[in-house]
């Protein structure tokens, strides 16, 4: 590989000249692409060494990539297999385009990020240490409007897509002369802003997989003019992207009885909910706050998606119980972990096979605690037609060290359930107030 060489000349030998990107300057050649770092402008991809083969020991890649002036950087990383140690084998992401930018975030293990920068500028940093190695990260980055010129939010139901009306005057166009790959889909136009908003799966927007991931698309366009049929101009063309997050968290509760061109670019999350429900049969849903049971009682419970989708299924992947809604690793107990059944008395009635799951449980309460129960559930998004998708497998008792994006999650959290109280205890009140 040669020497490091960037004090005294900036020549670039291979990945061992660790501070060419933040001293050299930029007007010095330097690869464009290659197996590790370079300088990238627009959107593309960048992935460790080798991948998705194994990357090499002592791996030192610096990727510094570039928006147009007025847009900033969007990076999500789509794969991720790395050595099982946060201070071995990581990778940094930097504000700016030196590594001595503002610190945005590092990933390692299995914890897939999406990162934005502030400016057009955006580095990325992955370094391997001398021993065990992985197959490495794969990352798609795009240029995208900031958001005080452009936006776009997602749920499983809308698409909401805002642009700042100063940013169009400034490229010379009228709010009134925007559309959406379906022109019958009409934006509000406030002094301010032009505000499309509709049903995700409407006006013209396209769901499809990139590189595992559920993505909606469309596209935004204006025109100098809105007379006549046809435009000799150019004119505006912005794809919007919603790329959904791979997590969701639900949470309920109860309690026992002791008787016991340019692009926008954004993530959206699916809607999911949980609930209790009085018997097997889930007709009738528990709207009582707190929901108070009796030791050893079935309980029922459904995790859902807000709109049913039949192109997806859902798949309960891990259910913890704790005394406190704000506290679920010091005093943690598991009814299903990793699709597997921990707790005796669990059983899922259905899951991975369509928009919602089921399953059963006994009530109980916690040794040194409060009556009160909090029960928070990981659930997998996975595409139908995957037959091997994660949400197909079922229970996995290997340690995940490679996490497939296919699989959008949520965690839920519901609660409180508290135990009934006995007869004794009901009494105690009245004689009190008889006394």
């Amino acid at each position: 590989m040669g020497s490091c060489s960037c004090y005294s000349s900036c020549e670039w030998n291979g990945n061992c000249c660790h501070d060419y990107y933040s001293y050299c300057d930029w007007t010095t050649e330097s690869p464009t692409s290659g197996p590790c770092g370079g300088s990238l402008f627009g959107s593309g991809t960048i992935s460790s060494p080798n991948h998705p083969d194994y990357y090499y020991d002592n791996s030192y890649c610096v990727w510094q990539l570039r928006a147009a002036y007025d847009q900033r950087i969007f990076l999500a990383f789509s794969y991720l297999q790395l050595e099982n140690c946060c201070s071995c084998d990581y990778i940094s992401v930097y504000d700016g385009p030196y590594t001595y930018s503002p610190f945005l975030g590092k990933v390692c293990n299995t914890s897939l990020s999406n990162f934005y920068s502030t400016s057009n500028y955006m580095t990325v940093v992955f370094h391997s240490d001398m021993s065990v190695v992985g197959r490495g990260f794969r990352a798609e980055f795009m240029s995208s409007l900031k958001p005080s010129s452009g936006r776009v939010d997602c749920s499983s139901d809308y698409m909401n897509i805002v642009i700042n009306r100063a940013y169009l005057n400034s490229l010379g166009y009228d709010a009134h002369n925007l559309y959406v790959d379906d022109p019958s889909c009409k934006p509000q136009i406030s002094s301010y802003e032009v505000i499309f908003s509709f049903p995700l799966t409407s006006c013209g927007t396209v769901k499809h997989l990139n590189s595992g991931r559920i993505v909606f698309t469309n596209n935004i366009r204006g025109f100098p003019s809105s007379q006549g049929e046809i435009v000799r101009q150019s004119y505006l063309k912005m794809n919007v992207n919603c790329t959904m997050e791979p997590d969701s968290v639900s949470q309920i509760t109860f309690v026992g009885s002791n008787g016991g061109n340019s692009s926008i670019a954004g993530t959206g999350r699916y809607n999911t909910s949980m609930a209790f429900y009085t018997s097997s049969s889930f007709y009738y849903k528990v709207t009582d706050v707190p929901y108070e049971v009796a030791l050893n009682q079935d309980l029922y419970v459904q995790v859902e998606m807000s709109r049913h989708d039949s192109n997806l299924v859902l798949f309960l992947d891990t259910c913890v119980a704790a005394p406190t809604p704000f506290d679920f690793e010091t005093r943690p107990y598991y009814l299903v972990r990793n699709g597997c059944s921990v707790d005796s008395t669990y059983r899922p009635l259905s899951s991975g096979s369509s928009y919602r799951a089921r399953f059963t449980f006994k009530a109980f309460v916690f040794l040194r605690g409060t009556d009160s129960v909090y029960l928070q559930c990981k659930v997998l998004i996975c595409p139908a037609s995957e037959s091997n998708s994660r949400c197909r497998r079922g229970c996995s008792r290997r340690r995940a060290r490679e996490l497939e994006p296919k699989h959008e999650s949520q965690t839920l959290v519901m609660g409180p359930i508290q135990l009934k109280k006995s007869e004794e205890e009901k009494k105690e009140p009245e004689e009190q107030n008889k006394a």
